[in-house]
């Protein structure tokens, strides 16, 4: 079998990957600009051998997948703005469970139903603090289908790898742009499976009891292991407790096993940044806009380059602070008020030559908007 060449949407290359990852139940609730993910899922799914389910809401469909995760199974779900609010509880159950599990939520206008079938990029923040308490999670984005393709593999490896749910935030541009999609060979992409625990049936089992690298092997529940599964603070059995000292090394634990690997886990793509005098950090749809900026730019003489953000969260601060380091001006370009500006400011050695391009109308930015900002930058003398 040979690689398949296919011309479809963002979101239909969503489902591509997940089945090519493994995936073997979705849960979900249709809701614009995702529908098209629950629609090929319950068609293709099934004939995959896997299982696939309409829940009555965006609560419930979390909490399945939750539930499908912890029997054994590669599990995902999709929603946009307003679904992906009501899935902040339990949410915040699969990180401190630690139950690998893939979320995507393919942003819309908002706040509250917004503008349902309108792109914005305004969920960035949400995806990272959406949750209550200290936490970290892996959110991950793509601004054409082929880089949804491989964004969502590598998002149900990195589940697997760091058992975490990790999300994949796309936009309403990328989801329902159609275009060209290369589909590798199975085997082609390496695929993380789960890693399961050697402890043999009748012998104890400490489910949240880290290995050397890190790792913590999971038994599938309902197996030949029986153990407690609790949102509270717990031990290595499973079972809550108020212990000040196991409860620090328990969030330093689901913390650190994330932010320490920040260097791993980022991905991101870069253009003409070598000698570039003015940067451009971007990410999602925006980043194709910047890009047509830079290639335009580049031809006329000005020496632009652009970074384009693949992971979100955690923060590739370091890779920024290098790569904005010594340029004339940043300019970040997204569509929401800065949420992605303010990380951008935080890591670079001077936050004052960052700018914002962006637009809050429900309209694609286009390189025009960026363009626009660059010359009141470059006429400032910047």
């Amino acid at each position: 079998m040979s690689e398949q060449v296919r011309f479809v949407q963002g979101n239909e290359a969503c489902v591509e990957a997940a089945l090519y990852a493994g995936l073997g139940f979705f849960a979900g609730y249709p809701i614009t600009p995702s529908t098209e993910i629950a629609e090929l899922l319950a068609l293709k799914l099934p004939q995959r051998g896997g299982k696939f389910i309409q829940m009555e809401d965006e609560i419930s469909s979390m909490c399945a997948i939750i539930g499908a995760s912890l029997a054994g199974g590669k599990a995902m779900t999709a929603t946009s703005g307003p679904g992906f609010s009501l899935m902040q509880e339990a949410l915040g159950y699969a990180i401190m469970t630690e139950i690998p599990c893939v979320i995507v939520n393919v942003q819309r206008g908002g706040p509250s139903t917004g503008l349902p079938t309108h792109v914005a990029q305004g969920d960035v923040n949400q995806t990272r603090w959406g949750v209550h308490g200290d936490h970290s999670i892996i959110v991950l984005t793509a601004s054409s289908a082929q880089d949804v393709f491989a964004m969502t593999v590598e998002a149900f490896n990195l589940a697997e790898t760091y058992r975490t749910p990790v999300i994949l935030l796309f936009d309403e541009v990328v989801a329902h742009t159609r275009e060209r999609l290369l589909v590798p060979e199975p085997g082609v992409l390496p695929l993380v499976e789960r890693l399961t625990t050697s402890v043999p049936e009748n012998v104890n089992y400490h489910p949240y009891l880290p290995r050397e690298d890190g790792r913590l092997p999971m038994s599938d529940f309902g197996g030949i292991h029986r153990y407690n599964v609790t949102g509270l603070f717990h031990d290595m059995w499973g079972f809550p407790t108020e212990d000040p000292k196991t409860v620090h090394e328990l969030l330093r634990h689901l913390v650190d096993k994330i932010e320490n690997r920040t260097h791993i886990i980022a991905h991101y793509q870069t253009y003409h940044v070598e000698d570039a005098e003015f940067l451009i950090i971007s990410y999602g749809c925006s980043a194709r806009s910047a890009r047509q900026l830079v290639e335009d730019r580049r031809l006329r003489g000005d020496r632009i380059g652009l970074l384009e953000l693949q992971t979100l969260w955690p923060f590739p601060a370091h890779i920024v602070q290098q790569l904005s380091a010594g340029k004339k001006a940043v300019i970040v370009a997204e569509m929401n008020t800065g949420q992605v500006t303010a990380s951008v400011k935080a890591a670079a050695d001077d936050p004052d030559r960052v700018f914002l391009a962006n637009r809050l109308d429900g309209q694609f930015i286009t390189h025009y908007d960026i363009r626009n900002v660059l010359r009141l930058v470059q006429g400032k003398g910047v």
